[in-house]
């Protein structure tokens, strides 16, 4: 008889930079159950102050300990310096999350290098990180970007916390230090939305190939946290959710979704039902969602949906490839108030309005401008002349066109005589 060994996944947290290493200390301090810690840093200064299970100093040569400048390139170069340790810290887990800062120098630069060493291992890598707020500058702020861009190219989900976005939440005369311990917090609640799917038994309990199934190769995903409290909680809760100002669009659309409800013992199935059916209405018809339900005392009568959203990157691509299409039969197929087709205008529109008014030529050789019809003269020709035709004098001053005649040579102003030479009388 074979006996059954039981397995539970190892999950790992790796902090990048003080950003990351900042994260993971809160984490460690909100008593995060069932995962390691681990710090990475180029500043050994704040990797002493760090209760992380494994503490990796990756600045000793590069930097002397002493930080990365706010420099990406020397914080991708420190850990790629020391990919060997890195490797070794994260071997054996089913789960890495890498978290960072963005913006600055070691996990900007650092984090990709992690999150790739991560999938190479064979682990279901997950970045949750943070942009910048916007005090903090132009410089930072494109630092972030371009750190977002390299690590979604090496890890299966990655979540973006908005910083800026959770003024929206917060009190309006916060404090700079007390805005970054939100930020902090929000990271860890993406962490632990996550982790205690797979980590906490529950009513409704979740494994790790449920967890996995959503969020392996999934790209962006998006986070969204609800609380409400009393009538329908766990409904406004979710509604809140997903439309947390986290959230920097819409889930419309979102391929996969992990669905946690926290809340007290009183949390009835037929709430989080509801509540349930309203974010398959609102996600794609054949979303794959994944629902947990963790009841705890400490809650009263507190609801608690963490919302994390996920395949969103192939619609995406697959929007933009029909885009520039639909913008070049865009002015034949919607005609506007100020375009014709029909005979040009004579209503004493000046022809240089004209290109405006007329659709783009389908021959092969442009044709001349038509001009405006002639109107009467005001006085009638001569006879002399009425076999002349006419032309617009633009040189004319007046609103609309001033038509002259042209004198015949040899005629005279002032009388109908003409002037003969000797032969021909």
């Amino acid at each position: 008889m074979v006996e059954t060994q039981n397995y539970q996944a190892i999950i790992k947290v790796v902090g990048v930079g003080g950003g990351g290493v900042n994260a993971v200390n809160r984490m460690i301090d909100s008593e995060l159950k069932g995962v390691e810690f681990i710090a990475i840093n180029t500043d050994a200064q704040a990797l002493i102050m760090s209760d992380a299970d494994v503490k990796l100093d990756i600045g000793r040569e590069i930097t002397r300990g002493l930080g990365a400048g706010a420099d990406p390139t020397i914080g991708r170069k420190a850990a790629e310096d020391h990919e060997d340790q890195i490797r070794e810290s994260i071997e054996g887990a089913d789960m890495v999350f890498v978290t960072a800062g963005e913006g600055g120098g070691t996990g900007t630069g650092g984090a990709p290098v992690v999150a790739r060493l991560a999938r190479e291992l064979g682990a279901l890598t997950i970045g949750v990180v943070t942009r910048p707020f916007n005090f903090e500058g132009s410089r930072r702020m494109n630092q972030a970007e371009n750190g977002i861009k390299a690590l979604r190219e090496e890890v299966d989900t990655l979540i973006v916390i908005p910083n800026e976005r959770l003024l929206a939440i917060s009190d309006p005369n916060i404090s700079v230090t007390e805005a970054f311990i939100e930020a902090d917090k929000v990271l860890l609640q993406g962490v632990q939305g996550i982790t205690e799917l797979i980590t906490t038994p529950g009513e409704v309990n979740v494994d790790f190939n449920d967890v996995k199934s959503v969020m392996q190769g999934a790209g962006t995903a998006l986070m969204g946290i609800g609380t409400a409290t009393g009538d329908d909680r766990a409904l406004r809760a979710t509604e809140q959710a997903v439309s947390s100002p986290l959230l920097e669009t819409s889930i419309n659309g979102a391929q996969g979704v992990l669905l946690q409800f926290q809340g007290g013992s009183d949390l009835s199935i037929m709430e989080v039902s509801r509540a349930a059916e309203m974010m398959r209405e609102a996600v794609h018809p054949d979303a794959n969602i994944i629902f947990g339900l963790v009841t705890n005392p400490a809650f009263g009568d507190e609801v608690r949906v963490t919302v994390i959203a996920a395949g969103f990157d192939e619609e995406d691509e697959g929007d933009l490839a029909v885009q520039p299409p639909a913008r070049r039969s865009a002015p034949a197929a919607a005609p506007a108030p100020a375009v014709t087709t029909s005979q040009p205008r004579t209503t004493g529109i000046h022809r240089a309005d004209k290109p405006v008014t007329r659709p783009v030529p389908v021959v092969p050789e442009p044709k001349p401008r038509p001009r405006p019809e002639p109107v009467a003269p005001s006085i009638p020709p001569r006879t002399a002349t009425s076999e002349v035709p006419a032309y617009v004098d633009e040189t004319a001053t007046s609103t609309s066109p001033v038509l002259e005649v042209p004198r015949v040579i040899g005629v005279d102003d002032d009388s109908t005589d003409l002037d003969l030479p000797d032969f021909l009388l």
